[in-house]
């Protein structure tokens, strides 16, 4: 079943339990309402049209909330004389539930309204039931507060500063264990000097020895 309908210059295919947005209608939020500019209505026997509205043919809808659509740019613009405008804007609108597609002489049926009561009570037990079960499977605190450690018995285990620091080794000991291998690297270098000064006296020697030898005349040089 469907029927075609027409509200704030346009139409709409809607069906029963349909949920559509039309331009902002008075009715106020959780009333109801019925559309009567109905222009098809198509059933199991044909599609009906009307000349161009059905006459006495009605659509039942409820109205869920008033919204405003998504924004959009405006934007105006004339060529040479520096004039650029730019605006948004957010349609007004109304958000139904299509209920009931009625033909000339029906009137709405009782029945899904009875349901739909029905239906909150039984909700509300099934809200009331809940929290007695979480109730019953939740733990007692005393338990779980049993079951975790106790905080004076992790910190007893850890290990106190005082003794991580005396394990330590100072740093006074550590600065005069290195001074003594510095001081012994001084006494090798020094050790290690005089020798370079025993080798110059044995090469004057020699040198005494060139400057005797004789010259081209055979006589010694004074």
């Amino acid at each position: 079943m469907f029927a075609v309908i027409q509200t704030g210059g346009k139409q709409y295919r809607v069906s029963p339990r349909d949920v559509i947005r039309v331009e902002r209608l008075s009715s106020p939020a959780g009333g109801e309402i019925e559309l009567t500019d109905v222009l098809a209505m198509g059933r199991d026997d044909g599609v009906e049209l009307g000349h161009p509205l059905l006459e006495g043919a009605r659509v039942a809808a409820t109205v869920l909330e008033h919204c405003r659509a998504d924004k959009i740019i405006v934007f105006r613009k004339q060529r040479r004389k520096n004039y650029r405008r730019t605006h948004g804007h957010r349609q007004h609108q109304t958000v139904l539930r299509i209920e009931e597609i009625l033909a000339a002489g029906e009137t709405r049926s009782p029945v899904k309204a009875a349901s739909a009561e029905n239906a909150l009570p039984a909700k509300k037990k099934a809200a009331a039931k809940r929290p007695a079960m979480a109730k019953r499977t939740a733990k007692p605190k005393g338990e779980a507060q049993s079951k975790a450690k106790p905080k004076g018995e992790a910190q007893s285990k850890a290990k106190p500063k005082g003794e991580a620091q005396s394990k330590a080794k100072p740093k006074g000991e550590a600065q005069s264990k290195a001074k003594p291998k510095a001081k012994a690297k001084g006494e090798a270098q020094a050790k290690a000097k005089p020798k370079a000064k025993a080798k110059k006296p044995a090469a004057k020697p020699k040198a005494e020895g060139d400057g005797k030898k004789d010259s081209p005349t055979g006589e010694e040089k004074s």
